[in-house]
Formats: C-alpha cells, sequence, structure tokens
C-alpha cells in the first residue's frame, strides 16, 4: 500500500517551496507530484494511506556527507553495532542519509573499518549509508588539526583501491592534501573513480588551482585544516571559488566558523555549490564528558568538542541543527536547505536519488512546522 502526502508545502527538485500532493509507491518511492487542485484518477493510490500535512513544510531527509560518529560511537571503532546505532540516532534527527568519514590510521585499521560496512542492517529506521567519506590519511602533519600525525602518509593509489574494494566500492569522497608527493598521480588516476577533496592541506592558490584543473573537485570543512585565507594568496578557498565546478563543505555548529563567515561563504559560491556537514563525533547526542575521537580522548562541553591541548576534535553538533544555524544566521530558508539535501546527494553523484523530492526519488521525507522543528519522519 503506497501513501498519499497531501497539504503540504513542498521543497521540490528546484529548490523552491510550493503547494504540492506527493504520491509514494509501495516501494517507498516517489511515484509522482500533483497540483493540490488537480482531482486523482490514479486506481494505484485508491487504498493508499493518506497524510495530511497541514499546510506545514515537507522537505527531503538530510544528506550528511561527513560525520564520523555519535551516541558514544565512532565509525572509526570499526563495529557495526555502534554505525547501526549512529544510524538510528541520525534517522531520529532528520538526516536519513549519510557517509560515515574515516580518520588517520594504520593501513590495517582503515581495512577492517571498511569491512564493518558490510553488517549494517537495512532498516527503514537508520539512516542509509549511502558512501564513505575516506578523510585520511593522505594529508599534511602542518595541517592535521586533530588526526594522528604518526599514521600520516602520501597519497597512496594502491592503498586505495584496497580499501576501497573492501568497501564494496563505497567510497564517494577522499581527502588529499595536493601539495603532497604523489598526490598529483593520485588526482589524475583516480578522480574519474572518486570524488576528491582538498583539505587537511597547506596548498596555496597556485597548487589548488592546479589540483582542481587536475580533477579534484570537493572541498574538506572550508576554512578549518588548511592555509590561511589571504587576500594576496587566498589559498584553496580562492581557488575553490573561481571553478564553477568545485562544492565545498562548511561545518555550521556555531564553533568552526563564524555566522559572518557562513554568510561570506553563501554570497561568494552561491547556494548551488555550498554543503552543510556535521563533521560529528561520539559525544554528538550525549551529555558533556569525555568521549573518544580518532584514537584521542575528547572532551565535550556544550557545543565544544576538544582535545587535551584544547584542539577542536570534530564537532557535537547533527546536521539538522546545522542547518537551523545557518536559517538563524540570515541564510534564505531555501539556501540552507538546499546546502543539507540536494548539493550534498549531488556532489556524490546520488541527486537522483536521494536529497530531493522528485519521482522516482527515495521517499525519505521530512514534515517540519513552520519554526522548522521536525513533527514526522517517513
Amino acid at each position: 500500500m503506497g501513501k498519499v502526502i497531501k497539504n503540504g508545502i513542498i521543497f521540490g527538485s528546484d529548490g523552491i517551496f510550493a503547494e504540492r500532493n506527493i504520491y509514494i509507491n509501495d516501494h517507498n518511492k516517489i511515484f509522482k507530484l500533483t497540483h493540490p487542485l488537480v482531482a486523482d484518477s490514479d486506481s494505484l493510490f485508491s487504498d493508499a494511506e493518506v497524510i495530511d500535512a497541514q499546510s506545514q513544510y515537507v522537505i527531503p531527509g538530510l544528506c550528511d556527507i561527513h560525520i564520523h560518529g555519535a551516541k558514544g560511537h565512532d565509525f572509526c571503532d570499526a563495529d557495526t553495532n555502534g554505525l547501526t546505532e549512529i544510524a538510528e540516532y541520525l534517522h531520529k534527527n532528520g538526516v536519513t542519509s549519510f557517509c560515515p568519514s574515516t580518520c588517520t590510521l594504520p593501513e590495517d585499521r582503515l581495512a577492517e573499518i571498511m569491512k564493518s560496512l558490510n553488517g549494517v542492517p537495512d532498516d527503514s529506521s537508520h539512516s542509509r549509508i549511502v558512501g564513505v567519506n575516506m578523510e585520511g590519511p593522505f594529508i599534511n602533519k602542518d595541517e592535521k588539526g586533530c588526526h594522528d600525525e604518526e599514521f600520516i602518509q602520501a597519497p597512496n593509489i594502491a592503498l586505495f583501491n584496497k580499501l576501497n574494494a573492501l568497501s564494496g566500492n563505497r567510497i564517494k569522497l577522499i581527502n588529499v592534501a595536493p601539495e603532497m608527493k604523489g598526490a598529483a598521480k593520485f588526482i589524475e588516476t583516480l578522480h574519474s573513480k572518486v570524488n576528491i577533496s582538498l583539505g587537511h592541506s597547506h596548498a596555496n592558490y597556485n597548487q589548488a588551482t592546479t589540483a582542481f584543473i587536475a580533477g579534484a573537485n570537493h572541498v574538506t570543512h572550508v576554512f578549518n585544516g588548511m592555509y590561511t585565507f589571504h587576500h594576496r594568496d587566498p589559498g584553496i578557498v580562492g581557488a575553490a571559488c573561481d571553478d564553477p565546478k568545485v562544492m565545498i563543505e562548511i561545518i555550521c555548529d556555531g564553533v568552526h566558523v563564524h555566522p559572518s563567515v557562513v554568510r561570506m561563504i553563501f554570497a561568494m559560491f552561491g547556494d548551488d555549490r555550498v554543503i552543510l556537514v556535521s563533521d560529528s563525533t561520539s559525544g554528538t547526542g550525549m551529555p558533556d564528558g569525555q568521549y573518544h575521537f580518532n584514537n584521542q580522548v575528547t572532551t565535550k562541553k556544550g557545543k565544544h568538542s576538544t582535545l587535551k591541548d584544547g584542539t577542536i576534535a570534530g564537532s557535537v553538533t547533527n546536521l539538522f541543527s546545522c542547518m537551523k544555524n545557518a536559517i538563524s544566521y540570515g541564510i534564505p530558508i531555501e539556501s540552507a536547505i538546499k546546502a543539507a539535501t540536494i548539493n550534498p546527494a549531488k556532489s556524490i553523484g546520488m541527486g537522483d536519488l536521494i536529497g530531493t523530492i522528485k519521482p522516482g526519488a527515495e521517499a525519505d521525507l521530512l514534515i517540519l512546522d513552520k519554526q522548522f522543528n521536525i513533527v514526522r519522519i517517513l
């Protein structure tokens, strides 16, 4: 039996709200959208469950392509049960698709992490794992942030291919510091196989531009873990702004970047190229206290997650809260939603299936009240 959502203000694939009815088939795929005044004559939906959205917003489920953990668990624990709990937490908070992210670890640990993907059950109450974001170990020690310097290495094509095979060819994004030895060949060889993101890098404008020309198309948490933006050498940020194919992540947790910078990024890049990410870690959804990230102890206090020396260690904010933060900073509602749904899905090549409301897409939908609180998750 299918479903029909009526009387909703629908956030369409064009990034615009409009009154529409949504028809969902019994495979949980969006079948069609109609104007609310059009009479239904489709016999396939004669016995459908009718959901009255009561003039509330209906948006796609959010897609977080850069998240490490939540609820006391980290993807790098290589624990299938823990990953399942992360997926449950995300779904309850409106994130219906995600790419769990690795860190800089030894090769054998990375192999076990990739294998842990295989045991997560397919359950409608879980956020869907749509790929993997491989953040380490091909980074620059000078911009390592909370990554473990001991395990940093030069970009390695053979290692990527091995880990990708162990993941079931599910790596969608990989972070590379383009100034590292071997990076140019890595990007040229693999850019048609995986989205290559620049980050944890000391690359200047020219080095970043060369990498984008070679095929890199993404930036990892802009402004964090990279060469400082300077008016005489704008680094990765400037190079990305100049290349219309490049999409950028921004952590909108109220800690990693100032609200003014969030507004500036949307103004610079436009709302087609900005992706909100959480970069959340194991303390997300938990009380203040000590947790773990990348083999290191972290302390959660309020919105902050830090190492012993005060280094920011990811976030403790989920993507839905990041989206609401962006709206509170003055980002237009449609732009903020787009950056948490349509854009991340598009960036990993899944824009027709997730993060959108159009025929053929998964019916992962959120009904929100006018204050952007979740009323129902489908």
